[in-house]
């Protein structure tokens, strides 16, 4: 937590994308306005100058749903995670004698360190994910945290979802850890809850439930019901309780985003032209991990190595029992749906953005799976454990330098160019290191400017 509170400073509190002016709109019209008609929050930040990229005026302040409201691809969970800060902001804006319409610094600011705190809550879920598997994940928790975008969302653009969304992922894993052994029905019920705030922060996310659901399967068909016939009766009737309870928990904590859905686009569900980009059969599947430009594992080659660790996970020697097997091929099989969901979407390449942004929601997935693979080659060999301590270093700087290079403008946001940022990172950044760290800490709007040019 100390290491958290010390990092605070490096937080911007700023909104400066449609996506997270998106997700923001929703917490700022429930609090003020009350109505979900977002109309008022878009045209404030067009017309101060922080929505101008194109194609903003014509999509959300002139496009309308079937209600008549303007349009928000967005999703409501992050706005309740949120509101505590929120509530926060404007006591602040109160007692500083700020503006307080939900549009003044205090307000920016809660949602900017909330996001971060639920970013740093993400990988403590994630370490304590690991222990319940026997693994010590602290030093993979440290690696995925610098070495992952969950860096640049925590820190230098928080108010997108992901921050938030890596936190959901993570506290479902933990709960799905927790109720696994015993699948009994209050623990079914709280997977439920936490599966709903997961499908709630991002739509996708809620792929994440499959595995669980049939690692649930396997277990109710491994144990079968051979017993005499009261208890075979019993364990049955235990099986649909538990069912029905996750099925009702997920609903109830589930409903306010069907409420938002019907209230915004007139249906239960996300707005036709979310379904209008997807290609189901995942064309992009193979370039959402491996494009030199826009590749998963090119951003982001910790990644890899977590992977790795998660097949490693599968062959085990009897001692690291069936069980962290199973557990293995259910996180790789959530791995392997967030492939197929961003393969399938027609903006895969998630250009302007940094990085593979919708996998930041993988932060505990690839904490476990560093964690397995230092635990694997420590019992082994100490210079395999050398060699994966520096390739992970090697990789937490590259993503500390592309992070650094895309906010202070030295690389195409459009699209990772690796020979180029290698360059900037060995040579460019170090160079100019102590003099950007001091702009980004005590005069951060100076990258902001228009006639910025960092080199």
């Amino acid at each position: 937590m100390c290491l958290f509170l010390v990092s605070l400073p490096a937080v911007t509190p700023r909104i400066y994308s449609s996506d997270e002016i998106q997700y923001y709109s929703y917490l700022r019209s429930l609090w003020f306005d009350h109505d979900l008609s977002f109309e008022n929050e878009y045209q404030y930040f067009y017309d101060h100058d922080v929505a101008r990229s194109d194609g903003f005026h014509e999509t959300f302040l002139e496009r309308q749903t079937d209600t008549g409201r303007r349009i928000n691809f967005g999703t409501i969970g992050c706005a309740i995670l949120w509101s505590p800060f929120y509530a926060a902001g404007h006591l602040a804006a109160k007692s500083v004698g700020a503006p307080q319409d939900g549009f003044s610094t205090p307000y920016i600011a809660a949602v900017a360190y909330g996001s971060a705190l639920y970013g740093f809550l993400a990988i403590v879920l994630a370490i304590a994910c690991a222990a319940r598997l026997g693994l010590n994940g602290f030093a993979a928790g440290v690696a995925v945290w610098l070495g992952t975008p969950l860096l640049f969302y925590m820190y230098v653009a928080p108010p997108f979802s992901h921050a938030c969304s890596a936190f959901a992922v993570a506290l479902f894993i933990y709960v799905w850890l927790r109720v696994r052994g015993e699948w009994r029905p209050a623990g079914l019920a709280a997977l439920g809850a936490a599966g709903a705030l997961m499908a709630m922060t991002r739509e996708q996310d809620v792929f994440f439930a499959v595995a669980p659901a049939v690692d649930w399967a396997l277990s109710r068909l491994r144990q079968g019901y051979g017993g005499p016939a009261r208890d075979a009766r019993r364990e049955v009737r235990g099986a649909i309780v538990g069912v029905i309870s996750a099925a009702a928990c997920f609903l109830a904590v589930y409903s306010p985003q069907l409420a938002a859905y019907k209230i915004v686009n007139g249906h239960f569900g996300p707005h036709a032209s979310v379904a209008n980009k997807m290609k189901w059969y995942a064309p992009h599947a193979m370039q959402v991990l491996a494009s030199p430009e826009h590749g998963y594992f090119v951003w982001t080659p910790l990644a890899a190595l977590g992977m790795i660790g998660l097949a490693v996970a599968l062959v085990l020697p009897p001692e690291g029992g069936s069980s962290l097997r199973r557990v293995g091929a259910c996180l790789i099989v959530m791995t392997l749906l967030q492939v197929y969901v961003g393969g399938s979407v027609d903006s895969w390449t998630v250009a302007g953005g940094f990085g593979q942004r919708r996998f930041v929601a993988l932060t505990a997935v690839l904490v476990i799976g560093l964690a397995q693979l230092d635990a694997t080659w420590a019992s082994r060999a100490s210079r395999a454990r050398w060699a994966l301590v520096a390739l992970a270093a090697v990789a937490v700087y590259w993503n500390v330098a592309l992070t650094a290079e895309f906010a202070v403008g030295l690389m195409d946001r459009q699209r990772l160019e690796p020979a180029r940022n290698a360059y900037d990172a060995v040579v460019t950044l170090p160079r100019s290191a102590p003099g950007l760290a001091y702009r980004y800490l005590f005069d951060r709007q100076s990258f902001y400017r228009a006639n910025f040019v960092p080199r």
